[in-house]
């Protein structure tokens, strides 16, 4: 049974859940970082508890799989602190573009450690890529720049947290993946909250619970649709949040890239889909009858 479209579902509702993340991590931006992290993961711990709870699913996961659980949950923790700090310094669909290179480190992890070949055209479509992050990042050696390479490195560790998630398909459902990431980012980011703690208002707070529901939603989805295809295929539907958080900034702050970061994001599109073209190709052949396969 092919279970592409239902991937694709997933990652969709997953691309708008993020960006509606990103949002309420603009609005909490007067909130120290480290609060902003600990509640994310808090409130992403007990929805995922609860599912886990529901489903009948392991919390921590199976013995054999103890150091991939945790090396997707030390990753994913160094992917949202990185984002989120770029999120404060960067426009949200600046931020949001920069962070759409994971898929590309997705394809490079996943020739390294899971084996798998990417396509002839790969090399190509990664230095187009790269070219559109250049662009939006504009290096001028100043300190300004520093947001931008955080906002690089968010998608490098994004990359290499959704190659872990891929290598644990068939191996520990989606509820215990996304605890174990909250149970230990929780764990960590904790006591830099204790030492630093500013008391919230109201509105500080529910900023805080809607980033932590739509990053615990997101989380999920992304994490089924990661399982229910191949990583290449499944990640370009991700790229629909860049439209969402252009949306979204312009709605809420008025926000309108220029047009370096513009072109920088058609070019990582482009990229994107060319990859996408040529997944989709080598993917077609499955889909032929049986009786047309053997004639």
């Amino acid at each position: 049974m092919d279970n592409r479209p239902k991937a694709i579902l997933y990652m969709l509702l997953s691309s708008f859940a993020f960006s509606g993340m990103g949002v309420f991590v603009k609005l909490a931006h007067d909130v120290p970082l480290a609060e902003k992290v600990f509640f994310r993961n808090l409130v992403a711990l007990f929805i995922s508890l609860a599912l886990a709870l529901r489903t009948g699913r392991s919390l921590f996961g199976r013995r054999e799989n103890q150091k991939l659980l945790m090396g997707r949950a030390l990753l994913g923790l160094g992917g949202v602190v990185t984002f989120f700090y770029a999120l404060g310094h960067l426009l949200l669909v600046d931020a949001d573009m920069l962070n759409k290179l994971s898929p590309f480190f997705v394809a490079i992890f996943a020739g390294l450690f899971l084996g798998e070949r990417p396509s002839r055209v790969y090399p190509l479509a990664l230095v187009v890529a790269f070219g559109g992050a250049m662009l939006i990042i504009k290096p001028t050696f100043e300190l300004t720049l520093l947001p931008a390479l955080v906002g690089l490195a968010s998608a490098a560790f994004a990359g290499g947290a959704y190659t872990v998630v891929r290598a644990l398909k068939n191996r520990e459902g989606a509820e215990t993946i996304v605890f174990y990431f909250s149970f230990v980012s929780s764990l960590l980011s904790l006591p830099f909250v204790v030492r630093d703690f500013v008391p919230l208002t109201a509105a500080q707070w529910g900023a805080l619970a809607g980033i932590g529901v739509s990053a615990a939603v997101g989380q999920i989805w992304l994490t089924l649709a990661y399982a229910c295809g191949p990583a290449a295929e499944v990640s370009i539907v991700m790229y629909t949040s860049i439209l969402f958080s252009a949306v979204f900034g312009f709605v809420f702050w008025g926000e309108i890239p220029d047009a370096w970061s513009l072109l920088g994001g058609v070019m990582i599109i482009g990229a994107a889909l060319l990859l996408f073209g040529i997944a989709s190709r080598v993917a077609r052949p499955s889909a032929i009858p049986e009786k047309a396969r053997d004639s």
